[in-house]
């Protein structure tokens, strides 16, 4: 396998966008306080491109990956999908687009600890739906690709740190979501796991045409992603490609 993720297919200027941000804030309140963590973020993510978003702690890498999947709502600004301003539909319609069109992979795993691998994977399958027999195999299958032929019906506790985050992966892959957002993957793993769940994010990436959005510390990890876009105070300050 590689040891850094493929440059995309083409130079951004023939690709199309695919999300457009506009002017996002984010504000929280607490004990009659007002923190600004988002302050006008400004950018476009192409479709099939790998990105990772980069900066110190506290700078609102997380927040704008929740805003990007929808999980929260901005203070002000607009998220354009394909041209559309999403927080501007019905919440129905928000929840529909978080199920069909976004992936998520988190630090810890977030796995239901009492069904097995399988389950786990399967749960966005049926959440949208989806007969009990086509997510399962859909699961089976994509588990069985990863590495975990052997694992399926383990439950977490039975499971390694680096199988539990494979089976995050595969749980956010099963409804081929147009966009991947991965908020630290591999921060919780060690060296050669983490190696590991980049690898096979990328491979992912490339046979499925999946965007990719990657929030992480590690500037090793960021180092080998095709585009780097730094946060400062709530802020895009640098945007390049490798």
């Amino acid at each position: 396998m590689n040891n850094n993720c493929s440059q995309a297919r083409e130079s951004p200027g023939r690709m199309q966008p695919l999300v457009q941000v506009e002017n996002l804030h984010k504000s929280f309140d607490s004990q009659h306080k007002r923190t600004e963590v988002l302050k006008g973020v400004e950018l476009t993510i192409y479709q099939g491109e790998t990105l990772a978003i980069v900066g110190a702690s506290g700078v609102g890498k997380s927040t704008f990956l929740y805003l990007l999947g929808t999980l929260d709502r901005p203070t002000a600004g607009k998220i354009l999908y394909r041209g559309e301003d999403i927080f501007s539909w019905k919440e129905e319609k928000l929840a529909l687009f978080r199920n069909e069109k976004i992936g998520f992979i988190f630090q810890f795993h977030h796995l239901l600890p009492e069904f097995n691998a399988l389950e786990n994977a399967m749960m966005p399958g049926l959440i949208r739906g989806m007969s009990r027999q086509e997510a399962a195999e859909r699961a089976e299958q994509i588990l069985v690709r990863v590495g975990l032929k052997d694992r399926l019906t383990h439950k977490q506790g039975e499971l390694s740190g680096g199988e539990q985050q494979r089976v995050a992966v595969v749980r956010a892959l099963l409804l081929k979501p147009e966009v991947l957002l991965a908020d630290e993957p591999t921060g919780d793993l060690d060296t050669q796991t983490g190696n590991a769940i980049f690898e096979l994010l990328c491979e992912l990436n490339q046979e499925l045409g999946t965007t990719m959005v990657l929030v992480t510390h590690n500037p090793e990890l960021a180092r080998r992603v095709p585009r780097r876009v730094t946060l400062v105070d709530g802020r895009v300050v640098q945007d390049e490609y490798n």
